[in-house]
């Protein structure tokens, strides 16, 4: 008998065909649906490259983004495993590969586990390997070749439950994953090496032959038994005059006398080869897919209540509450890791680029929560924030966020108590939330009191220097040569000077541009500090024998109330916080005109110190449901509402997908404007919707019999 030779050129091209028509068809629902793969290449060897050739063509054909990204050979292994590191966190590559070989001084074994299970399409990670090796595992991907062993012994229609299965080879690329494979198809497996015993007669009872031990011509046609299937794996190149080469590609099986014994049997060029590339391209296809499902599939379970009667105290129902781990949460409602900043294992910050990959979401539905008039001890706005969040998401199964300002010191240990909500509705840890948090209190504190001593120092040198001296400090020069720092270019352009040399100003334009000339009876900026500390509220600065007696009357507010907060609250993104901050007037100058925080030169290093700040924090609610505690807490002297960015990233999470049903599946983003109407609503709609550009879909009022009779007091 003569073998039929299983064509893989075939059957892979059927797939690539298929692959592109399953691509095409799921763009007609969504156009931002595109497979995407990444081949790292280390070096050039000439068998390497001839393979990513195939890979790239191959892609190409399919309908697959296919890009090559080439590193030296002498790259350290640090540096390739941060290039690798980089494309894990990118959303627009779904899977990624590592052309291997790789060079003797990089560990094969670091690499390719560095690639994120997710996109490991190679399928060589230890999560796939070892859940393929599990009986009845779920490898999310099955490496490519072994894969493509499979489904050319699929097409020669041979049913593999009960027959015997020989595979000569124990590489952990072919021959040990092609055994689980076989196993699991409830094949009766033998694994085969190069020191087995007794190896032919093992061979010559097999119904199916896989070789993957690198020998060329290593099985004899002597060795089958008749009509087995041959799977030939091998790749060798042997010494062939007769080519242009000088070699010749031949397998682990000697073809020409297993062709005459063997029922089918694979060429060594168009079989496994195409297959394997094949594999390789419906792996990448499978991990986009899963990728946008799993964007439509955020799904929040609610951690389970255990009610008491009477409820107990406040921080005794939020100790009994155990938290999901942040990490946990931000799983739930699609936040990626490389997204997530956690700090500690129950609160965390969400980096701003989450803002650019969902960029492309409806948003959620918009509510906010205020109230009509404030008490000492507050009126329940956060309790029904808390309150109509855990209803909307743990109990009608909508994504839905809760979006509070944080809590500062004063009320916390004042009359008032915190600020997480109450009884069975609030943020927990509740002591993680009224106390300190991430410290972005804190960083507006060191914001304010960094302008605050630069508005000083700048008075005292301006009034103990002449222009010269004065100038030759802000501008000094260093290894013999002077220059203006970015941030001077702001108050050089302000000042219609438009020279970029520092030795080119005029007597005239240094005078302008070194002497603020600020009137300290015009000083507006304050220092802070986030306690209630009443003997702060008014004090003389300046009174150290150093200061030349250069003293003036001022004080200090409560950390919240600074500009910097108010910045933080209506910023877009960091540039934008950057030119607020700048753009801060702190003074006027004797001729009247107004100093701004980049006229000092501070407002850079404003936005460097709170550069974490600008990112929410997430938490949750006692039913562990998602919470964003940003900016705040006062309407009465700042923006009283949490921020413009905490809105906008929770919006684009409660959102929905362009192929989604917007009314069935939008989540609700619940905020919540501080004080009274008067003030923490009528400046949530006339500053923070006016900065943000967004507008609620419903407002809840809160009424309390409390507030009412306050209310009428007031009126009467």
């Amino acid at each position: 008998m003569t073998a039929t030779k299983i064509d893989g050129t075939a059957i892979a091209k059927d797939i690539r065909e298929r692959i592109a028509g399953e691509i095409k068809k799921k763009q007609q629902t969504n156009p931002r649906y595109q497979p995407s793969l990444t081949i790292i290449q280390v070096g050039g060897r000439d068998d390497s490259s001839t393979y990513v050739r195939m890979k790239l063509k191959a892609a190409e054909e399919a309908n697959i983004t296919c890009e090559l990204k080439q590193y030296p050979e002498d790259i350290t292994e640090a540096e390739l495993l941060e290039h690798i590191n980089k494309l894990n966190s990118d959303p627009a590559i779904h899977g990624i590969l590592v052309q291997l070989p790789v060079p003797k001084h990089i560990s094969e074994h670091a690499v390719t586990s560095a690639v994120a299970d997710e996109k490991d399409v190679d399928g060589f990670g230890a999560i796939n390997i070892g859940e393929l090796a599990k009986r009845g595992g779920h490898p999310l991907f099955t490496p490519c070749t072994p894969k493509g062993v499979m489904v050319l012994l699929k097409e020669t229609g041979v049913d593999l439950s009960g027959k015997n299965a020989v595979v000569i080879g124990r590489s952990d690329i072919v021959g040990s994953p092609v055994s689980y494979l076989l196993k699991n198809a409830d094949a009766t497996v033998t694994v085969c090496h190069s020191r087995t015993q007794g190896l032919e007669e093992i061979v010559k009872r097999a119904d199916v032959v896989v070789a993957a031990i690198g020998k060329p011509g290593f099985v004899k046609g002597s060795w089958l038994k008749e009509g087995a299937v041959v799977i030939d794996v091998g790749t060798n190149y042997i010494s062939d005059e007769s080519k242009k080469s000088g070699k010749r590609l031949v397998g682990d099986v000697d073809y020409e006398s297993a062709v005459e014994v063997a029922s089918h049997i694979t060429p060594v060029r168009g079989g496994v080869g195409p297959m394997t590339v094949a594999m390789l391209l419906q792996n990448v296809v499978d991990s986009a897919t899963t990728y946008f499902d799993k964007q439509k599939a955020r799904h929040i379970t609610p951690l389970p209540l255990k009610l008491k009667q009477p409820v107990p105290s406040d921080i005794a129902v939020s100790r009994a509450q155990h938290p999901k781990p942040i990490t946990r949460l931000a799983d739930e409602i699609g936040i990626a890791p490389h997204e997530l900043e956690p700090y500690g294992a129950y609160k965390a910050k969400v980096d701003l680029t989450l803002l650019k990959r969902l960029e492309h979401r409806r948003n959620g539905r918009y509510v906010l929560v205020a109230g009509i008039t404030p008490t000492p001890l507050g009126e329940g706005k956060s309790t029904t924030t808390m309150g109509l969040t855990q209803a909307l998401s743990g109990h009608l199964g909508r994504v839905s966020f809760a979006n509070v300002r944080q809590p500062s010191q004063g009320p916390t240990f004042g009359i008032k108590g915190g600020a997480a909500g109450g009884g069975y509705s609030q943020v927990i840890p509740m002591d993680e939330f009224n106390l300190h948090l991430t410290g972005d209190i804190h960083a507006i504190t060191a914001a304010n009191n960094l302008l605050a001593a630069a508005i000083e120092t700048r008075i005292f040198h301006e009034n103990t220097q002449k222009d010269g001296p004065l100038y030759k400090r802000l501008v000094p020069a260093k290894k013999g040569k002077r220059a203006f720092v970015p941030v001077m270019f702001r108050r050089l352009k302000k000042l219609g000077i438009d020279k970029t040399n520092p030795d080119d100003l005029t007597e005239d334009e240094i005078h302008r541009f070194a002497r603020l000339d600020i009137d300290p009876e015009t000083i507006t900026w304050r220092r802070v500090l986030d306690v209630n500390d009443r003997h702060l509220r008014g004090i003389t600065v300046g009174q150290a024998p150093t200061e030349k007696g250069q003293t003036r009357e001022t004080g200090f507010d409560i950390s919240v109330a600074s500009e910097c907060m108010a910045v933080l609250t209506l910023s877009n993104d960091l540039s934008d916080m950057r030119e607020r901050l700048g753009r801060m007037v702190v003074a006027s100058s004797r001729s009247g005109d107004p100093v701004t925080a980049d006229d000092i030169g501070a407002g850079g290093a404003l936005t460097a110190l709170m550069r974490d700040a600008i990112k929410p924090n997430l938490m949750q609610t006692l039913e562990g449901t998602p919470v964003f505690v940003h900016a705040g807490p006062f309407a009465n002297i700042s923006i009283g509402a949490s921020s413009v960015l905490a809105d906008k990233l929770a919006l684009k999470l409660a959102g929905t997908e362009p192929d989604e049903d917007h009314n069935e599946k939008t989540g609700f983003v619940v905020t919540e404007a501080g004080f009274d109407f008067t003030m923490g609503g009528e400046r949530f709609f006339n500053i923070k919707c006016r900065s943000s550009g967004l507008v609620p879909d419903v407002v809840v009022i809160v009424a309390t019999v409390r507030a009412l009779k306050r209310s009428s007091a007031k009126d009467a």
